[in-house]
């Protein structure tokens, strides 16, 4: 029996936009994601999400904070995440295409003009938590 994997995501805002990328060449490639990966050994969600942001997209993240997570089944893999979702800042840099095998490259989207489809983790993230919300929660300066 396979055993749940765990993911971060981060949700990376600036400007009151979302960073974005289309997925390819893994479970649900062409859809839009936010940048993240697998939880390595030892490694709590904020370290990872520096990690995964840094591999990725190159920028450096500000203002982590520890947003929900979502419980999404990818039938057709075979696989079961759990994705914590890290909420944070991104002032300066622009994001690059560091793994081409990966991402068709990152883009910056207003809350009302998100592309899709979304992947699974970040539709079922936003079912459930307002974006606007989870925007605000990010750029509060009251600890937590």
């Amino acid at each position: 029996m396979n055993q749940p994997l765990i993911g971060v995501g981060v949700i990376i805002l600036r400007h009151d936009k979302i960073l974005l990328g289309r997925r390819q060449g893994s479970h649900g490639a062409g859809s839009w994601s936010a940048p993240g990966g697998h939880l390595e050994f030892g490694e709590t969600p904020e370290e990872c999400a520096r990690r995964e942001v840094l591999e990725e997209t190159g920028i450096h993240l500000e203002n982590i904070r520890r947003g929900p997570w979502a419980n999404v089944m990818f039938q057709e893999a075979q696989k079961h995440y759990i994705t914590l979702f890290m909420l944070a800042t991104a002032p300066h840099g622009e994001p690059q295409r560091l793994e081409p095998d990966k991402c068709d490259g990152w883009q910056w989207f207003a809350p009302d003009s998100l592309p899709g489809p979304l992947f699974a983790p970040v539709e079922t993230l936003l079912q459930e938590y307002p974006l606007a919300d989870l925007m605000r929660h990010a750029t509060d300066s009251t600890p937590g």
